[in-house]
């Protein structure tokens, strides 16, 4: 496993109230319609989710990065798990032109509003159950999507990531270095079911047999 950081850059760019999330409406029915994946987490109220999650451009960097790390080819197939929208994959294909990619989500109301260019490549489905051949991804990627999972769930999941891919993968998930950061990530949150610490997770991975690269963010 090696720890490799593509998105950090990104998710600083977002100002966060934490009290403000926890103050000014009642977080657990927010919550409660977040878990439901649908048209208020993505582009309802922000205090279902997103608050509106629209192309932009803004995952354009992150892919070079990991188009470049792994060094992909046109040609090979790259699978992401909880992929949204996927204008992450979206920007895959851009920049590595003839890459084959899929996406797999349980959002329904995500899937069918992704990118007309991508639709095609993405299905419903859950992490801990992919419908895929052992070893049939050169690079499977999971972004702020494995956190959401009880920790059996969980478990199952990585064990698919590790299963499906022939040996590169890639896990982003939410975690905390200290006391003010796991207060943030709990204010913050509206969807996490795993709350664990870098150390923890780590120790998981592990125990799990996961070989990948993986990475966190923190609410700093």
């Amino acid at each position: 496993m090696a720890y490799i950081d593509f998105v950090s850059e990104l998710h600083k760019q977002t100002k966060r109230d934490y009290i403000g999330r926890v103050t000014a409406d009642d977080k657990a029915e927010c919550a409660k319609t977040a878990k439901l994946y649908g048209y208020d987490y993505w582009d309802g109220d922000r205090k279902y989710g997103y608050g509106g999650y629209h192309y932009d451009g803004r995952w354009r960097g992150v892919a070079e990065r990991i188009a470049k790390h792994y060094q992909l080819k046109p040609g090979q197939k790259v699978l992401d798990v909880g992929c949204g929208k996927a204008y992450l994959l979206y920007e895959l294909t851009q920049v590595v032109p003839g890459l084959i990619v899929k996406g797999i989500d349980l959002s329904e109301y995500a899937l069918s509003h992704a990118k007309d260019e991508i639709k095609q490549n993405l299905e419903y489905g859950r992490a801990q159950e992919l419908p895929y051949q052992d070893h049939e991804f050169d690079l499977v990627i999971s972004l702020t999507t494995l956190h959401n999972l009880k920790v059996y769930e969980l478990k199952k999941a990585i064990q698919e990531i590790e299963r499906v891919s022939k040996g590169n993968s890639y896990i982003m998930v939410e975690s905390f270095r200290n006391d003010r950061e796991e207060v943030n990530m709990l204010y913050w949150q509206l969807t996490c079911a795993s709350y664990y610490s870098v150390e923890e997770w780590e120790w998981l991975y592990q125990e799990w047999g996961y070989t990948g690269d993986y990475s966190f963010i923190f609410f700093e």
